[in-house]
């Protein structure tokens, strides 16, 4: 149990004992720098329930927590605000407990249900970018933070290999394509279908150019360009099973998802289960009828199914059109249900989508909730803004995306010249440097855009993110290869470190302060996982790592001559060094033992 749990069952019972009120909750922050104490308790929000002068019954509870709780040494008020200073035994009993735990922080998984995690989800016509990057990134760690918190997880994704865009592909692949395949070409499958999707748009753009330049107006052109009438019929084919299409559509797909494959496993995310359109599109249709019958939906005469979401504050949605075919709600529904089939202990699931969908999910999740699925209420989207360069947006159409793998190579090459620049490998060997460097140029990448609320819009700039100081992965990544350091001189010098702590130690401030960032660390996991946030994570991890950099410039660990004070802090640098593995291991990053 924390301080903040001791106190606030001890300052409701303080004003329950003095002023005869039973206080609904109790608001702390940490004491600011200027004063003595560890914990703030804010008197202001309890004026509501106690009257009085805030700095009086601040102080009243002083004396009584002081008097009633072993933990509390001394307080000081200042004007409403309640300074709290916590005795060195708690934090040592504390750390007594924790210092030999590996999963300090992680909830065992309960039996309570599972939540199913979605992302990355891309089409396949076209490799993965710097904006699937985003969602790679936010989805896998969220799911590694729900599991951390005590939920079982399942990582999925549903894979757009079906429709007119993956048409395109394939039709440019059989005009232009001479025979071109992964193996010949020397190219990752993803990238070659996508230089075939970039090939169409710049032929259809000419056909437009040529029909408009015949007097056609510009819409009208780009309706009836040949190339895309093509597609739309290669579209029809696919949808009727035609041997030749459908033939040709597996294979390009099968050189797609190799490369997918590969750029998945260089980022160092993974899936439990995969789901394909082509399987899912015509799901949700039955459940459509069903929902007729029931009311939920409704038809108009060119029969068309709609749902009215009006009293809700949304529109009219489509659901059916009037030729029987699916939209993309139809399908959306249908997959969450087969999913609950398919996982029968899942009660909840997370879409990581970027926020161009925020509607979309409104109307799905209500729809769901309307046709009385229990499980519909813990449905999120986790919702994120677009990563965007220097450089300005991407476009897949015309090519410039920046490309997945291509930005995680130029990360490792940035991380190489600032590592040089800075002549901190001398003595390791090219293998060991270029390893080393893709640690740093990845993890770099990952906490650059990890560190920020996924609701925010990045501008991704490399350079910056792999810079040594500051709020940076590079810079917790060193700082944890700094304490691994420490632990070999530690041990090389024999500092006796398995004997536990002395508990009568009295704490140097900067122990003390590296203690209580410690002790954040389980709820910190806990909030991160209620908010669907690895911003949590990464930012705690940034302040553990400045309060250790300054317990490190201001206390001598192995200069110290006290024995028993040694032993603390060498046990504190390796708890430090835990906790900031296993709060990276949650955002997807690797540390190195040396740096």
């Amino acid at each position: 149990m924390n301080v903040q749990e001791v106190l606030i069952a001890k300052v409701k019972e303080a004003v329950n004992s003095i002023f005869n009120v039973e206080l609904p909750s109790v608001e702390f922050q940490p004491t600011r720098k200027d004063f003595e104490g560890d914990i703030t308790a804010v008197i202001f929000p309890m004026l509501r329930f106690v009257k009085g002068n805030p700095e009086l019954i601040g102080k009243q509870i002083g004396e009584f927590l002081q008097e009633n709780v072993k933990e509390v040494t001394s307080y000081n008020v200042v004007k409403g605000f309640l300074n709290i200073v916590i005795s060195d035994a708690f934090y040592l009993d504390f750390f007594s407990v924790v210092s030999s735990k590996v999963d300090f922080g992680f909830v065992k998984t309960s039996n309570a249900g599972a939540v199913m995690v979605e992302y990355s989800s891309p089409n396949t016509n076209k490799p993965l970018h710097l904006g699937h990057i985003r969602n790679n990134l936010l989805g896998y760690s969220v799911a590694e933070i729900l599991k951390a918190s005590g939920k079982k997880v399942y990582k999925t994704q549903i894979i757009n290999d079906r429709g007119i865009h993956i048409c395109k592909s394939m039709l440019a692949w059989q005009k232009f394509g001479n025979g071109e395949t992964p193996e010949n070409t020397d190219l990752k499958g993803d990238k070659l279908v996508g230089n075939y999707y970039v090939a169409f748009d710049k032929a259809y753009k000419a056909e437009i150019a040529q029909l408009v330049a015949r007097g056609k107006e510009q819409k009208e052109a780009e309706k009836e360009a040949p190339l895309l009438l093509e597609a739309q019929e290669m579209l029809r084919k696919w949808e009727a099973g035609d041997e030749e299409v459908v033939a040709l559509w597996k294979t390009m797909n099968g050189w797609v998802y190799k490369g997918f494959e590969e750029t998945y496993k260089n980022l160092g995310v993974d899936f439990d289960k995969l789901y394909y359109e082509s399987d899912t599109y015509l799901l949700g249709k039955d459940v459509v009828a069903d929902g007729l019958k029931k009311g939920v939906f409704y038809k108009k005469e060119d029969g068309s199914v709609w749902i009215d979401l009006t009293d809700e504050g949304l529109d009219e949605k489509i659901v059916l059109r009037s030729d029987g075919t699916a939209v993309y709600m139809t399908q959306d529904i249908g997959t969450a249900i087969q999913r609950v089939k398919d996982y029968p202990d899942v009660n909840g699931m997370v879409y990581t989508v970027g926020n161009e969908q925020d509607y979309h999910f409104k109307v799905l999740f209500l729809i769901l909730k309307k046709l009385g699925f229990s499980w519909a209420e813990q449905l999120h989207h986790l919702s994120y803004g677009m990563v965007d360069l220097p450089s300005g947006k991407m476009k897949s159409r015309e090519g410039t995306v920046v490309d997945a793998d291509d930005l995680m190579v130029d990360m490792t090459q940035t991380a190489k010249e600032i590592s040089e620049e800075l002549g901190k490998l001398d003595e390791y060997s090219n293998e060991e440097k270029h390893e080393l460097y893709k640690m740093i140029g990845l993890g770099a990448l990952k906490y650059f855009i990890l560190k920020v609320d996924p609701k925010k819009r990045i501008l991704f700039d490399p350079k910056e993110s792999v810079d040594f100081q500051g709020n940076t992965g590079p810079f917790i990544q060193y700082t944890y290869a700094r304490i691994q350091s420490i632990l070999r001189k530690a041990e090389s010098t024999n500092v006796v470190t398995s004997s536990g702590v002395e508990k009568s130690l009295s704490l140097h401030p900067k122990e003390k302060e590296l203690l209580k960032q410690i002790q954040l660390f389980p709820e910190t996991i806990q909030l991160a996982a209620e908010n669907y946030s690895p911003a949590l994570i990464a930012n705690y991890t940034y302040d553990l790592v400045k309060e250790f950099n300054s317990f490190y410039q201001q206390v001598s660990i192995l200069g110290e001559t006290d024995e028993d004070k040694k032993i603390l802090r060498v046990q504190l640098s390796r708890k430090v060094g835990e906790v900031i593995q296993s709060a990276f291991k949650l955002l997807g990053i690797n540390v190195p033992e040396r740096m």
